[in-house]
C-alpha cells in the first residue's frame, strides 16, 4: 500500500522532518499507555505536539491481523487506515488520519522479516468519548442528554446505512462535542469495520455492544438513541421492535 500523507499536514511535518516513515519511527516519545503486546507484537501510541496542532502518533510491529484473504496477516493499521479511508468516502464521520505508510524491516534473524505501520491522526482534543460522558449522566441537564443520544444513533445509522458494521461498538470508541446547538460525534478505533454480511443481525450486535456499556441509560434514553438510529419517534414500534431483540440477545448471550 501507498504511503499517505494529508496536503493540509505535509508543510508542517516537512519543516519538522518528519514527513517520512523512517523520521516518525525513529522519533522519541513516551507511550500514553503500555504497548500493547497482542498477536505477537507491539502497537504503542504517542502524543506528538507540533506548533500547536496536537496528534497521535501510533507505531507497531509485527501487530498483525489475519483474515481469509490474508491469511499471513497484515499490520492491524493498515486494516484500520482501509477503514478510515471507506467510510469517509461514504460519509460516516471518523477520525482524521494525516499520515500512514508501512514497511518491512529486519527482523532479529536475518532470514526474518518485521511487518512495520505508522498510522498518524489528529488528536481529538475537544471531543470527549460516550463514556466519559455516561460517568457523570446524572450530571447533565436533559438536553445534553438528549443531544448525546441522538448524535450517537444518528452515527450508528450512517455507518450501518453504508453497509459496515463496526465490530467494537462501543461508548469509549464514539467521541462528541458541541456543534450547532447539539452535539455531533466520529468514530475511532475502526480495524474491525466490515460488511454487514449478516444484515440485521449485525447491525443488532453493534447496538448490543454499545448498550451493555451504557448501563447509565435508563429504558427511555435507550428508546431515544434507538429512534434516533430508525430516524422516527420513540414511540414508534419499530423502537419496541428493536429494544426487544437486543433485550432477547443480550440474555441469550447471558444464558450461554
Amino acid at each position: 500500500m501507498e504511503d499517505f500523507i494529508f496536503s493540509d499536514d505535509r508543510v508542517l511535518l516537512e519543516r519538522h522532518g518528519l514527513a517520512s516513515f523512517e523520521a516518525l519511527w525513529d522519533l522519541r516519545l513516551p507511550g500514553i499507555d503500555a504497548p500493547n503486546l497482542d498477536r505477537g507484537g507491539w502497537s504503542e501510541v504517542s502524543r506528538l505536539a507540533l506548533e500547536g496542532r496536537a496528534y497521535y502518533l501510533k507505531r507497531q510491529r509485527n501487530h498483525l491481523t489475519r483474515s481469509i484473504t490474508r491469511p499471513y496477516g497484515e499490520p492491524t493499521f493498515v486494516r484500520e487506515f482501509r477503514a478510515i479511508k471507506r467510510l469517509r468516502t461514504l460519509g460516516v464521520p471518523a477520525l482524521d488520519v494525516v499520515f500512514f505508510a508501512c514497511r518491512r524491516l529486519p527482523g532479529k534473524t536475518p532470514r526474518k522479516v518485521d511487518e512495520c505501520a505508522i498510522l498518524l491522526t489528529r488528536a481529538l482534543d475537544g471531543w470527549r468519548a460516550m463514556d466519559r460522558w455516561l460517568a457523570q449522566w446524572e450530571t447533565l441537564s436533559g438536553a445534553t442528554r438528549a443531544g448525546l443520544l441522538a448524535a450517537c444513533g444518528k452515527t450508528a445509522r450512517q455507518l450501518h446505512a453504508s453497509g459496515l458494521t463496526h465490530g467494537c461498538f462501543y461508548p469509549k470508541h464514539v467521541f462528541l462535542r458541541e456543534a450547532d446547538g447539539g452535539f455531533e460525534a466520529t468514530l475511532i478505533d475502526l480495524e474491525k469495520v466490515r460488511p454487514a454480511y449478516l444484515g440485521r443481525r449485525d447491525r443488532q450486535r453493534d447496538l448490543d455492544q454499545f448498550f451493555r456499556h451504557a448501563s447509565a441509560l435508563g429504558e427511555s434514553e435507550a428508546d431515544a438513541l434507538l429512534a434516533a438510529y430508525l430516524a422516527c419517534a420513540p414511540e414508534n414500534a419499530e423502537v419496541a421492535d428493536w429494544r426487544k431483540r437486543l433485550s432477547k440477545r443480550r440474555a441469550k448471550k447471558e444464558n450461554g
